[in-house]
């Protein structure tokens, strides 16, 4: 009782604001166009967010933590002296992968010759500044001889040349570590792809070569001549490239990610307008009808008027608080596309319910009583869902800006839809009433003023007048329209047929066996180059190092960050035990062999160990290179603690499977935790791929719990708390869907996609949850019969949305970005399926499922009896038959 009088209460509520709304239509239509240009303008001069990390990293992870304890420990530059590719921090650097369109071998004499010839080209990069012109020698990464440091394998493709120069056929590379002829052990594994060795690991061939270039950046001035120095370095290489095109080379810098994430952006632009142009074309067409009168097509292009307006406000918001824009608001004109839509669509289904004698106040308030209900919950589960979203319980800052620039965007379109939308109800409601032509605003005459006219003309002015129903006909003048006559004519009747029903069912089963099988095969996608535009240097170069550098894992730091007892054997075991399994390519592994072989044979003292640890530095030139693996602290009796240590390991593994190696890097974690050794491991992808699959699910899985939390409290609320329990199970069953048939469509679960799951479940509130209240709360007729009512009442609003929804996505699967296509594979699925289920697959299992809909008995009393009229006929064979006619 007490719902059926709070849901009372609101329809009153609503009523009463559509009346005051219709009693005012001016301001409210003026209000939101006001408000929208003053915080809209500030959008003009926007800023775009450059970190990719800040937004796509986990906020919150152990990586970032080790990262700090790591560059505390050593410094940054002198961690880059082996360019073991990355790693503590990515930095400023040029990359290039050189290989052959004919899978040549990139180590014979020609080949060689051109890599050391752009090599030289490279160093010899200047950038102007005024009164000086910088190279690559004034803000490249300085050796302890304060020369540059460049790629090992510059020095061994020298050592090469130099050996063919004279003839030397004793020089052999090795893989994954090779010698050069001062004796350094040089690891390889990242500059050699595409290897083909002999025996004892000898390098036979190589596909592919690659060469770094770090650069400093230790302050403002110098992190701009760097910036500019990589821009110049990408001119270089294609340069090079077209002056040698038997050869393929592979640009890359720190900005090359930046830069093509951002580029999404600008390859998107005219497919955006073309997307726009569809979507007003088809709600106008949509809105549309035979009667001139009866017609709205402004209603439609005033409905896409309404959404950018609040679309437009909220960026105007969020600009003004601070925030950055980014690639992925691209697709929040797509949730309000698909939220606005049907909520204005609903707004106009409710207006051809109306009765056309009632004056246009009056016809307004019916609307807003029929359909801001529903809108308006809808409405607050979008808030509820995004508003979790943009919660700091998201630890992605890419979703939590996207849901919070969703949920202003969202509370706008909801307060603009009452106020500008509704005005513009009123405005062709007054129209409407005045029989005036629903374009061109002119007075329609009657059918007899225009029987002297041309065809085209009546045909343009065609309408139908109230008086021309004849008398005790129920006058429906809006059943000309295309869809309104195609669903109660046509589909209504078809969709409960007996004969298709199980068919029906048939096409939901194999529906659920896809999706069980997609289910199944999910995977979560950490890989930055998912969400960058396609023809760019990040997808080129990252297709070419996974295909020729995938052997080895990325270089992962071992940091023993104690002080242990280095002269102890157990220690120095456990030490290498840690490490098994791994390719060690620092200089600690040997001189730590070394050390325990010594201390084995002679017994030496802690004091003893230490002080020839430390002074091996400067006799031992084989461990030149080691000091800056070890750390030392100086105590007040001139004794010598090792502070911390590190070396460097190499898992065979493939990079291209990023769930093996977040599987190594959570090894590594419980090995540091019950291990004796206090240690830690660090590679600066793992601050992408730390704690991703949890930062990522989190979410879902809360807008997941708070979209039931307000189900169940919005169960108070509805006048039947059925209805809450269907929709909880329509969801369910489309969310499945859309993530086991995204799998199958090789989409992985990422930053977008999971956006696009919380959309999903939304969106498929808002298209059967007015579909399933009408049947829930239906009485004294079969199932059958209030299916047909519902899909009769809401259907065309719901297929109206669908149809713009549909044409406007259509565009964003020809933008040439990864982003746009996981945006438009993810939205595309959750269209389709919510609009089968809404169409197909909830219209046919209503009719054998509860509720039920059982024929109320009422008691017959003597006013109100069944008047029975006999009448007795006899035909020629004395046959009695008795004819009932019955009168109520």
């Amino acid at each position: 009782m007490l719902r059926q009088v709070l849901h009372r209460g609101l329809r009153t509520c609503f009523s009463r604001l559509g009346h005051f709304i219709a009693s005012h239509p001016v301001f409210f239509a003026s209000a939101p166009v006001l408000i929208s240009i003053l915080l809209g303008a500030s959008f003009s001069r926007y800023q775009v967010e450059e970190s990719v990390e800040h937004l796509l990293a986990p906020q919150h992870s152990l990586a970032k933590i080790e990262r700090n304890l790591v560059n505390s420990l050593f410094p940054v530059n002198r961690s880059k002296h082996r360019l073991y590719s990355d790693l503590q921090t990515p930095g400023r650097y040029g990359r290039v992968i050189v290989t052959s369109f004919q899978k040549a071998n990139m180590l014979d004499q020609h080949h060689t010759d051109l890599i050391l010839k752009l090599h030289a080209a490279v160093t010899k990069i200047q950038v102007p500044r005024p009164g000086f012109n910088y190279t690559f020698a004034h803000i490249c990464i300085l050796n302890n001889d304060k020369t540059c440091i460049v790629d090992d394998i510059v020095h061994v493709l020298e050592e090469l040349k130099n050996a063919r120069a004279t003839n030397r056929t004793n020089f052999a590379i090795t893989y994954p570590i090779t010698h050069l002829k001062d004796g350094r052990a040089v690891y390889n594994g990242h500059q050699l792809g595409g290897v083909t060795v002999h025996s004892k690991d000898r390098v036979k061939s190589a596909e592919a070569i690659q060469l770094t270039y770090y650069l400093q950046s230790i302050n403002s001035l110098n992190d701009m001549v760097a910036e500019r120095w990589e821009s110049s370095f990408c001119d270089t290489v294609r340069l090079f490239q077209k002056s040698n095109s038997k050869v393929k080379m592979y640009p890359y810098t720190s900005s090359s990610l930046r830069e093509d994430f951002q580029k999404t952006s600008r390859v998107s632009e005219r497919y955006l307008v073309t997307s726009l142009i569809l979507v007003v074309t088809m709600a106008i067409l949509c809105c549309s009808m035979q009667d001139c009168v009866r017609s709205k097509p402004w209603l439609g292009l005033l409905g896409l008027v309404t959404i950018s307006l609040a679309t437009l406000t909220a960026a105007g918001i969020i600009n003004l608080t601070g925030g950055k824009y980014n690639s992925t608001f691209l697709g929040v004109p797509f949730v309000m596309l698909g939220h606005g839509l049907y909520g204005t669509f609903e707004m106009l289904s409710s207006w051809r319910k109306t009765r056309e004698d009632q004056h246009v106040k009056e016809r307004t308030a019916a609307v807003y009583a029929d359909s801001m209900l529903s809108f308006s919950l809808t409405t607050a589960m979008y808030l509820v869902t995004f508003g979790i979203g943009a919660s700091p319980f998201t630890n992605i800052e890419a979703a939590r800006i996207f849901c919070c620039n969703s949920c202003i965007a969202i509370f706008f379109n909801y307060l603009y839809v009452l106020s500008f939308y509704g005005s513009s109800l009123v405005f062709t409601g007054y129209i409407e009433n005045n029989y005036q032509h629903s374009i061109f605003c002119r007075k329609v005459p009657k059918p007899e003023a225009l029987q002297e006219k041309p065809a085209w003309y009546r045909f343009l002015l065609t309408a139908r007048f109230s008086e021309d129903t004849a008398e005790g006909e129920e006058a429906n003048t809006y059943e000309s329209h295309l869809l309104v006559c195609f669903l109660k004519r046509y589909y209504c009747d078809w969709i409960t047929n007996t004969y298709v029903k199980p068919f029906v069912v048939l096409f939901y089963l194999i529906y659920i066996s896809f999706a069980l099988m997609g289910y199944l095969q999910v995977s979560e996608g950490s890989d930055l180059s998912n969400i960058v535009a396609t023809a760019t240097q990040t997808i080129e170069y990252t297709t070419a190092q996974q295909k020729y550098f995938s052997n080895y894992s990325p270089v992962i730091g071992f940091y023993i960050y104690e002080s242990i007892e280095y002269w102890n054997t157990s220690v120095q075991e456990d030490v290498l035990e840690y490490t098994k399994g791994f390719v060690r390519i620092s200089w600690f592994e040997s001189y730590l062999n070394y050390l325990r072989k010594l201390n084995v044979s002679t017994g030496l003292p802690k004091k003893n160990f230490t002080d020839m640890l430390r002074n091996s530095f400067l006799k031992a030139p084989q461990f030149s290179h080691f000091q800056e693996d070890i750390i030392f602290s100086k105590k007040y009796n001139d004794e010598v603690d090792v502070v911390a240590s590190r070396m460097f390991l190499v898992a065979k593994t493939m990079e291209t499977n990023r769930e093996e190696l977040y599987n190594l890097l959570e090894t590594l974690r419980r090995l540091s935790v019950t291990s004796k050794v206090k240690f830690i491991v660090f590679n600066p992808s793992f601050v992408y791929m730390d704690r991703y699959a949890s930062s990522l699910g989190a979410p879902l899985h809360n807008s997941c719990i708070s979209a039931l939390f307000l189900l169940f409290f919005s169960a108070f609320l509805v006048a039947d708390s059925l209805i809450n329990v269907w929709i909880t199970l329509t969801v369910v069953s489309v969310e499945f869907g859309v993530i086991g048939f995204m799998t199958l469509w090789k989409v992985e679960l990422d930053c977008i996609s999971v956006l696009c799951l919380i959309y999903g479940i939304n969106y498929t509130i808002d298209n059967c949850a007015p579909l399933l209240s009408t049947f829930v709360l239906g009485k004294d007729f079969t199932r059958t019969k209030w299916v047909k009512n519902a899909l009769e009442v809401h259907g065309v609003a719901i297929l109206q949305s669908y149809l713009c929804y549909i044409v406007g996505l259509i565009p964003l699967a020809a933008v040439p970005s990864n982003l746009t296509c996981t945006l438009f594979r993810c939205l595309f699925l959750i269209a389709f399926v919510t609009f089968f289920h809404c169409f197909a697959i909830l219209p046919v299992i209503l009719t054998f499922l509860p509720p039920s809909k059982k024929k109320r008995k009422e008691k017959k009393n003597p006013e109100n009896r069944e008047e029975i009229e006999c009448v007795e006929m006899v035909d020629i064979d004395s046959t009695r038959v008795v004819d009932q006619i019955t009168t109520v």
